[in-house]
């Protein structure tokens, strides 16, 4: 799988969002999302594969980071994925608002 194949899934552009600036748990990880822990592990395993976060090993638990030095170059599409979802969420909230 390509790295842009790797950053287009949308559950794991929120992985790396969420661990863009703090190292987690895997267990964290997966209680932020309404899916299996089996599934996170299978996003957070491609992102490993790919080098986009870094794994820190402690006893039995393993915590992820995302590698913003690897992710540099692929910043600004990032950017452009998060930025339209934020912004399509913003005309949903606003679209709501106007329906309530």
């Amino acid at each position: 799988m390509d790295a842009l194949q790797v950053i287009a899934e949308p559950r794991r552009r929120q992985i790396l969002s969420l661990i863009w600036d703090r190292e987690l748990p895997a267990a964290e990880i997966a209680a932020e999302f309404d899916v299996t822990f089996g599934a996170v592990s299978q996003h957070l395993a491609v992102l490993r594969e790919a080098e986009f976060v870094s794994v820190r090993k402690d006893g039995n638990k393993r915590y992820y980071r995302a590698d913003q030095d690897r992710l540099a170059p692929f910043k600004d599409v990032l950017e452009a994925m998060w930025g339209a979802a934020l912004r399509e969420l913003a005309d949903n909230i606003e679209s709501d608002e106007g329906t309530a």
